[in-house]
C-alpha cells in the first residue's frame, strides 16, 4: 500500500528503562523552550490591535480603523505593521542555522541557554520602545532567542525520551508553543484595557518565559548523544543513568549511541554537504516538505492574526481578543490529546484525520465568508455567522493541534541520523522560520486582495500535503533512533536511495 512501509509496533529496543521521574522532569524543563515561541506567536497579533500601540507607531492603520466606510479585510493592510511581527523571523532563521554548528561544538544545552539569554534581552528592549526602530531591534533579539531554541529542544526530547515514548515527550514542545499562546492571548485581553501602556507590559511580559527556559536549562545535564559526539564519554553513562533509572541496561544504550556517533565520524565530510548526498535524500526531502507544508496549513497567519480576523468578520475589539483566547485553549486542548495518541494510534493515523479536518473547515469557513459578504467583502456578516466562523477556525485549531502542530516537531527530531541530525534539524526550523517571516510578512495583504479566497487557497494547500504524508511518509512509531534506517529501508518509495 502506497506510505505503507515498514512499520515497528513496538520498539525493537528499548534497552529495559522505565518512565522515571527524572525523565519526566528533565523533559518538561527541555520543553519548555516552547514557551517564547507560542507567547510571540500570541502576543504580536493581539498587540497589533491595540489602538494605544498603534496610535504612536502606526498612525496610517489607527486613522484607517477610524474609518466607518473601510474595507474590513484590508483593514490592517500595512506592510511596516507586518514588519513588527515578521522581522522576528528572519533573525530566527539565521540563529537556526548558526546553531546546527554551535550545538555540535557546544551541546544542546548551551544553545537553549544562549536561546533565554538572547529572547529576555528583546522583550526588554520592546517593552523600552519609543520608535519604529526599537521595536524591530527587539523583534530581531527575541528571533535569535527563538532560533536558538527551536534547534536545540525538540532534538533535546527526542535524544532524552525512551523510544516507547519518544511522540508524547516530544509533543511537549508544542504543549507548552500553546501554552505560551492562551497565556498571550490571556495578557492581551487584560491589558488592552489599559490605556497608554498596556501594549509595554504585553511584550515586557515575555520575560516570564524567557526566564523559564534560562532555569530549565541551568538544572537538566546534556544528551548523551550530544556528550559522546564530544568526547564526554563518562558523562554521557551519567546523564543516562539519571533519565532512564537504574533498571536500565545503560551500558548496551550506551555501546548503541557509541556506535552510531562512530559511524558519522568515519566521513570527515560536513553535516550540511553530507545530508546532500543520495542515500541521505529520505531525511533531505522531509526536512524541506515537513515544515513547508506545516506552513501551508494556514495555522500560523491564523494563530498571530487570530485577533484581526475576527475583528475582520464583526467581532469587537474585546471580544476579538477574547476569541483568540478561545482558539488557543482549544488547540491546547488538542495537543493534550496528541500527547495521549501518538504513541498508540501513530503518526501517520494522527496526520490523516487532523487534514481532513482541516479542509473541512477552511472550505467551510471561504463559503460563509464569499456567500455572506459580498464579492468585495464589503457587506456586514451578521452575528449567527461570525459565531459559526469562530466555531470552524476552533475546529480547524482542534484538528491542527492533534496533527501537524506536534507531529511537525516530532518527525524531523527523530528520523535524522546522528551524522546529520544537527543540519536536519537546522534546515527544517531555518525553513519554518523563513516561510513564517513570508508568511506574516504577506498575510494581510493576501486577505485584502483574495478575502474569502484566502481559505480556500490554504485549503487546497491542505489536500496536498494530506496526500504526501499518505504516498511518502513511513510510519515512525516506538522506532529507537539508533535503528531509524531500517524503516525507510523498507518503504517503497525511499528504498530505492538507502539500498
Amino acid at each position: 500500500m502506497a506510505g505503507g512501509g515498514f512499520v515497528v509496533n513496538g520498539p525493537a529496543t528499548d534497552y529495559g528503562g522505565r518512565l522515571t521521574a527524572s525523565v519526566i522532569i528533565t523533559c518538561m524543563m527541555a520543553a519548555s523552550g516552547g514557551l517564547i515561541f507560542g507567547y510571540d506567536i500570541g502576543i504580536s497579533g493581539g498587540v497589533t490591535t491595540m489602538e494605544s500601540f498603534l496610535k504612536p507607531f502606526f498612525p496610517k492603520v489607527w486613522r484607517r480603523m477610524a474609518e466607518a466606510k473601510q474595507n474590513e479585510f484590508c483593514l490592517y493592510d500595512s506592510q511596516v505593521l507586518t514588519a513588527f511581527t515578521s522581522s522576528l523571523y528572519i533573525a530566527g532563521l539565521v540563529a537556526s542555522l548558526v546553531a546546527g554548528r554551535l550545538t555540535k561544538a557546544v551541546g544542546r544545552q548551551v544553545v537553549m541557554l544562549l536561546g533565554g539569554l538572547t529572547f529576555l534581552l528583546g522583550a526588554a528592549i520592546n517593552a523600552a520602545a519609543v520608535n519604529i526602530a526599537m521595536l524591530i531591534l527587539g523583534r530581531l533579539m527575541l528571533g535569535f532567542g527563538i532560533g536558538f531554541t527551536n534547534q536545540a529542544t525538540p532534538v533535546y526530547l527526542a535524544e532524552v525520551a525512551p523510544p516507547r515514548w519518544r511522540g508524547a515527550f516530544t509533543t511537549g514542545f508544542q504543549f507548552f508553543i500553546a501554552i505560551g499562546v492562551v497565556v498571550a492571548n490571556f495578557t492581551n485581553y487584560g491589558t488592552v484595557r489599559i490605556p497608554g501602556w498596556g501594549w509595554r507590559i504585553s511584550l515586557g511580559l515575555a520575560a516570564a518565559p524567557a526566564s523559564a527556559i534560562l532555569l530549565g536549562a541551568l538544572l537538566i545535564p546534556d544528551t548523551p548523544s550530544s556528550l559522546v559526539q564530544r568526547g564526554k564519554l563518562d558523562r554521557a553513562r551519567a546523564a543516562l543513568r539519571r533519565v532512564r533509572g537504574p533498571a536500565a541496561d545503560i551500558e548496551a544504550e550506551l555501546k548503541d549511541i557509541v556506535q552510531a556517533v562512530e559511524d558519522s565520524m568515519k566521513s570527515e565530510e560536513g553535516a550540511f554537504r553530507r545530508i546532500l548526498r543520495r542515500e541521505y535524500r529520505p531525511y533531505l526531502v522531509m526536512a524541506v516538505a515537513i515544515p513547508t507544508f506545516q506552513q501551508l496549513t494556514g495555522i500560523i497567519v491564523i494563530a498571530f492574526f487570530s485577533p484581526v480576523l475576527f475583528r475582520t468578520v464583526g467581532f469587537g475589539s474585546n471580544a476579538a481578543l477574547m476569541g483568540a483566547v478561545i482558539l488557543g485553549a482549544v488547540n491546547l486542548g488538542s495537543i493534550v490529546v496528541s500527547t495521549f495518541t501518538v504513541d498508540r494510534f501513530g503518526r501517520k493515523f494522527l496526520f490523516m484525520i487532523g487534514g481532513a479536518q482541516m479542509i473541512l473547515c477552511q472550505v467551510a469557513v471561504s463559503w460563509i465568508l464569499g456567500a455572506k459578504t459580498g464579492p468585495e467583502g464589503d457587506a456586514a456578516l451578521a452575528r449567527g455567522y461570525a459565531v459559526a466562523v469562530l466555531v470552524l477556525m476552533c475546529a480547524f485549531s482542534a484538528g491542527f493541534g492533534w496533527s501537524w502542530g506536534p507531529l511537525s516537531w516530532i518527525i524531523p527530531s527523530e528520523i535524522f541520523p546522528v551524522e546529520i541530525r544537527s543540519a536536519g534539524q537546522s534546515i527544517s526550523v531555518a525553513i519554518n522560520l523563513g516561510l513564517t517571516f513570508v508568511q506574516t510578512q504577506t498575510f494581510l495583504a493576501m486577505l485584502c486582495r483574495f478575502k474569502h479566497g484566502t481559505f480556500a487557497y490554504f485549503a487546497a494547500w491542505d489536500v496536498v500535503m494530506t496526500a504526501f504524508i499518505a504516498a511518502f511518509l513511513p510510519e515512525t512509531r516506538g522506532v529507537p533512533l539508533e535503528l531509524m534506517r531500517s524503516v525507510w529501508e523498507h518503504h517503497w518509495y525511499w528504498s530505492r536511495f538507502l539500498k
